[in-house]
């Protein structure tokens, strides 16, 4: 990722947080390289296991250039899909965590990986979201490739 996308990614994604500045200085200048954004305003995060996570993202790959940013945690045991803001209130799925208004979501700069978060998917400062049908269908794909090709959903 060049400077510029990560400028503008970082723009997009400061732009959530209540004061988009203070935010980016967070991560100029902290220790950490991570800010914590609020869901729900910009986007939502559905977050699923790592593994199903992982092959999701192998699976969105395939079936659309460019998909929406795509968060993982340290060892990535959990994988954060970002979605367009209201997802989260109406998404059911099993083993499946959101994050919408009223959470907050630990980011790291775009294209550095901070205390254990690093981006799959980065964002490219478009405002591109992961769509949620397709997202979903690539989830039960994902989960019917985990379980030996069997339709295990």
């Amino acid at each position: 990722m060049g400077t510029m996308d990560a400028r503008s990614a970082a723009d997009w994604l400061a732009a959530a947080a209540p004061d988009p500045e203070t935010c980016r200085r967070e991560w100029e200048r902290g220790g950490t390289g991570i800010a914590l954004l609020p869901a729900g305003r910009i986007w939502d995060v559905l977050i699923v296991p790592g593994e199903l996570g992982r092959t999701t993202v192998d699976v969105l790959l395939r079936l659309a250039p460019g998909p929406g940013p795509v968060l993982a945690d340290f060892g990535d045991l959990r994988v954060g899909f970002f979605v367009p803001p209201g997802t989260a209130a109406h998404w059911v799925g099993t083993g499946v965590r959101t994050a919408g208004a009223g959470n907050w979501v630990a980011v790291p700069y775009p294209g550095r990986a901070g205390r254990g978060l690093r981006w799959l998917v980065p964002p490219d400062g478009s405002g591109v979201l992961n769509d949620p049908a397709l997202l979903e269908l690539a989830m039960h794909e994902a989960a019917a490739l985990l379980n030996g090709g069997t339709d295990g959903v």
